[in-house]
């Protein structure tokens, strides 16, 4: 326990308790019927590893953790970073809590800047992955005004000043963090599904939502978008005019589209080339992948490509979601 000494000595604070203190906080989190649980996946095979979850607040990180959960992890919420060292070290010596996950955020106050250098300290005590969310500014505060939760930082100013200060006050720990993931496009089921699939027995080969959103060029290219194709180089269905008042959803249009060879061939060279670049996507640490597909209203060619698309996509054994943006109905 000498190095846990010299690291509490290095940080502000009184942690002369601090082993107690995690143990109880721990006995308080565990859940009913987690023993049958552990003996089923047999933790005690897998390698100790601890994972911080951080970021702004509102950004999800509390079905996170519950993914955590899910997957056998020993979970805490927010614990004081001066514990985390003490909670490290149980999960090193323990023969039953082996996957551990805690989450540390703004509500520790000016605390939460000795953060970096206890972070430092533990990974040479045990694997540590640091996850940190985020999401825009206009979905954070949409989510606070849903909730009508209180911003952490404090009830004097408005939510969209404490987003700013918040920013600011976790930007040191952001560019620490092993995955980043911008949570905005994602629903807390979306959500969930992601961290299971990125953190089950360590493999990430397909943790990655892909949206595939098809639009038209009058009203402007997707903001968010990753990847843009240009379909307006296939015939036009809206000269057709039965075709007119239809989208590329049905299957008369649709047949229309892919009767012509071009169509048929972009279809299976865009797919090829997406499951080659996907994988290479995934290693960067991306979560979460769109790719837009225009035509000149967003009605026929870019909807049909787009649903297309995805289904070679989810045949690919991908999460996939179509969104058509300009599309009626």
């Amino acid at each position: 326990m000498a190095h846990l000494r010299n690291l509490s000595e290095h940080l502000a604070g009184d942690t002369a308790r601090a082993p107690d203190a995690t143990i109880q906080l721990m006995k308080r989190r565990r859940l009913p019927g987690r023993a049958k649980t552990n003996r089923r996946t047999d933790r005690s095979r897998r390698p100790a590893e601890l994972v911080i979850i951080t970021g702004m607040s509102g950004s999800g990180k509390a079905s996170v953790l519950k993914a955590f959960e899910d997957l056998g992890y020993y979970c805490v919420d927010n614990l004081p970073v001066q514990l985390i060292p003490q909670f490290a070290e149980l999960a090193v010596q323990s023969s039953e809590i082996r996957l551990t996950a805690l989450v540390v955020d703004v509500r520790e106050g000016s605390k939460l800047e000795n953060l970096p250098a206890i972070l430092k300290f533990v990974r040479r005590m045990i694997p540590t992955k640091v996850v940190f969310l985020e999401a825009s500014d206009e979905v954070l505060l949409r989510r606070f005004s849903e909730t009508r939760r209180p911003h952490p930082l404090g009830l004097d100013s408005s939510v969209k000043t404490a987003l700013k200060e918040e920013r600011r006050h976790l930007s040191r720990i952001r560019r620490l963090a092993d995955f980043v993931i911008d949570t905005s496009k994602f629903n807390v089921h979306e959500l969930r599904a992601l961290i299971k699939e990125r953190f089950h027995e360590q493999s990430a080969e397909k943790s990655i939502l892909i949206s595939c959103v098809s639009f038209g060029f009058r009203q402007g290219v997707p903001e968010d978008s990753d990847l843009v194709f240009d379909v307006r180089f296939l015939p036009n269905p809206h000269f057709v005019p039965e075709f007119r008042p239809l989208t590329g959803r049905d299957h008369r249009v649709a047949k229309y589209i892919r009767s012509f060879p071009q169509t048929r061939e972009f279809i299976s060279r865009i797919s090829d080339l997406l499951v080659y670049l996907i994988p290479h996507y995934i290693h960067e640490g991306k979560a979460y992948l769109t790719i837009a597909f225009g035509c000149t209203g967003g009605q026929h060619r870019s909807v049909m490509i787009a649903e297309e698309v995805g289904k070679r996509l989810r045949g690919s054994d991908y999460r996939v979601k179509v969104v058509h943006r300009d599309s009626p109905g």
